[in-house]
């Protein structure tokens, strides 16, 4: 499929001397499968491609020479490298993307969705704002990861299953927009 956006992410060299491996973030293929009791399984094989905004952030405060060192270059844009960002995308973003149909998915404006609660490996829970499109690319359905970063407290937002948004995507129907 001619897309877009990376399809493999090449590592970071970051000034540590340490290489930050992100093939983690390869595009990869999932399937979610929507069980009703008296109805065939409905079965929905997602493309998901990812952004650099998954471990970049451009940070007030930080100095060019800061920038420069840490600058990472995606083919669209480049963004200083994030340490919490990439470690919260390396031990987390899969698993949140592979589990949406049973988590939390909320509006996050401008045609997006995003899931936001996490469990971490402590058990405590923090908000990671996972925010994703879904469209439709040369008849295969496409999810393209916009961006994930660590949150304070709960953000505001109309839930929404991500059912009802493959279910529209699959059959031509606007996607669900939150209620005005």
């Amino acid at each position: 499929m001619a897309i877009g956006e990376v399809l493999k992410w090449k590592s970071f060299a970051h000034p540590d001397g340490e290489a930050r491996d992100l093939s983690f973030l390869d595009a990869h293929e999932v399937t979610y499968t929507q069980t009703t009791p008296g109805k065939p399984d409905k079965v929905y094989r997602f493309f998901v491609t990812y952004s650099c905004h998954c471990f970049c952030k451009d940070y007030e405060g930080q100095t060019e020479a800061d920038k420069a060192a840490l600058m990472y270059h995606a083919p669209k844009e480049s963004r200083p490298f994030c340490e919490r960002r990439y470690t919260l995308a390396r031990l987390y973003l899969r698993g949140v993307i592979d589990s949406l149909a049973t988590r939390k998915v909320m509006h996050a404006g401008y045609g997006s969705y995003a899931a936001v609660e996490l469990e971490l490996e402590n058990g405590d829970k923090e908000y990671y704002y996972v925010v994703f499109d879904v469209f439709r690319e040369k008849k295969k359905y496409r999810m393209h990861i916009s961006s994930a970063y660590p949150v304070e407290g709960r953000p505001g937002g109309k839930a929404v299953s991500f059912f009802v948004i493959a279910y529209n995507l699959s059959t031509g129907k606007k996607l669900p927009l939150p209620p005005k």
